[in-house]
């Protein structure tokens, strides 16, 4: 029997989808809003271990991104209220958008002038600033993509979300340690600095989502905070297997959490160099990177949303063994370079479908407090039990410290079997807009 032919009429689909403005913009936002994590994670922590800061001072670091967990908090208010003065004629989120990104880009140049060496604790703060907004930008940035592309569009929009994100961490991570060492941290910050003030003119293009322009204030404050707090809150608990989803979400990450807020100081530990960890860090992370944002879409669609995260999860607890190898490798450039590249891959198949089943969570009434909400919890390991990795790797060594992250993650993959029986993710239905 021949085989089936493909389908002709996916391949035009496929076409159109590539020539639609408003996926590359996502792929734009993607990029401006992973600039900032690295100068308030990785890249900060390798500031501050090359001003010999201890170990529990560095991880204690985890907390200044506090705000990427709180964010649920202040996510109702650019939901519900109009942008201030003039930019509230752009809309409700590209209004929001412009008003948080200037101040992004000017948290993100007072960090680049801060001195960790002589004045740790205002670095920290600079640190602290660049956190908060950008976890504001991220609010609006996520609504924005969940109101603009219909439910079928949604994973290639997560996609070109990721592609662009991982980008931006190979610029401000990789790229700005490589520049460092030959230009400086200051100058090499105020660079990054630069390119997360492309937001306001991503923002400027992107159009604004029919959903948000359908959404009026109601008047009155009780009604508001009814509608920006209470009702997202009971929507989302009132579904069957809410608290078993949050307990899922909460510790999907707890093992990577506490691996990678302490990879800085362990490279260091082993002997690297900036360019040895500029190079595993781009030449071997982005294409792993790429390939496993790919392979985690193509899951999602072959095997579904479900499964495709209890697949993509396994494999991402497994990979972390890697980290294992590493510390018993005598400082090896070659094992170096495989661990991240393998922790990359896998990383970007578990965001991929892990991403996109938080995303699928939300109603379309709620999403910028739903989806805040969903992906603090996520966040909420690596603010918490991240941030005392550093007394735990003094405590127990590399090699034992990275086992106990590896069993860490075993948790989570067990309360997705549970939800893959009981509640299993369904895809998100087209909501009318009034």
């Amino acid at each position: 029997m021949p085989a089936p032919r493909p389908d002709r009429r996916e391949q035009p689909a496929f076409r159109a989808l590539l020539a639609d403005s408003r996926l590359w913009l996502m792929a734009g936002y993607g990029f401006v809003a992973g600039l900032p994590l690295p100068l308030s994670g990785f890249t900060f922590r390798l500031w501050l271990s090359e001003a010999n800061v201890s170990l529990a001072a560095i991880g204690l670091t985890a907390n200044i991104g506090l705000a990427y967990t709180l964010k649920f908090l202040w996510a109702p208010m650019l939901d519900q209220m109009r942008p201030p003065g003039p930019l509230a004629r752009l809309g409700r989120r590209r209004g929001w958008l412009l008003a948080i990104q200037p101040a992004l880009v000017g948290s993100c140049v007072l960090l680049a002038l801060s001195d960790p060496g002589a004045a740790p604790a205002g670095a920290v703060a600079a640190a602290a600033l660049v956190a908060f907004c950008s976890a504001s930008q991220d609010i609006g940035i996520d609504a924005w993509r969940i109101e603009t592309f219909p439910a079928r569009a949604q994973g290639a929009a997560m996609a070109a979300y990721v592609w662009g994100y991982r980008a931006a961490l190979l610029a401000a991570s990789p790229g700005a340690i490589w520049a460092a060492s030959r230009i400086g941290w200051h100058a090499s910050l105020l660079c990054v600095a630069a390119l997360v003030a492309l937001g306001p003119l991503l923002t400027l293009l992107a159009p604004e989502p029919a959903i948000s322009r359908a959404t009026p204030d109601r008047p009155g404050f009780s009604h508001r905070l009814a509608r920006a707090v209470i009702e997202p809150l009971r929507d989302f608990m009132s579904r069957p297997g809410a608290g078993t989803i949050i307990a899922f979400v909460a510790l999907f990450k707890l093992g990577e959490a506490m691996a990678g807020v302490m990879t800085a100081p362990f490279y260091r530990s082993l002997g690297f160099d900036r360019v040895a960890i500029a190079i595993a860090s781009s030449w071997f992370s982005l294409p792993a990177t790429i390939v496993g944002t790919a392979s985690g879409g193509w899951l999602i669609a072959k095997l579904g949303v479900g499964r495709a995260l209890l697949w993509t999860g396994t494999i991402q607890t497994v990979a972390m063994a890697m980290y294992v190898v590493l510390a018993t490798s005598a400082g090896e450039h070659h094992v170096l370079y495989a661990t991240v590249g393998v922790e990359a891959f896998a990383e970007g198949m578990a965001d991929a479908a892990f991403i996109t089943y938080l995303s699928g969570l939300c109603s379309v009434a709620f999403t910028a407090t739903q989806y805040a909400l969903l992906s603090s919890l996520a966040a909420i390991a690596l603010r918490t039990i991240g941030g005392l990795s550093g007394f735990l790797a003094a405590a127990l060594g590399w090699t034992l410290f990275y086992s106990v992250c590896l069993f860490a993650a075993v948790p989570a993959m067990l309360i997705m079997l549970r939800i893959l029986r009981r509640f299993p993710p369904v895809e998100r239905k087209e909501e009318a807009v009034a």
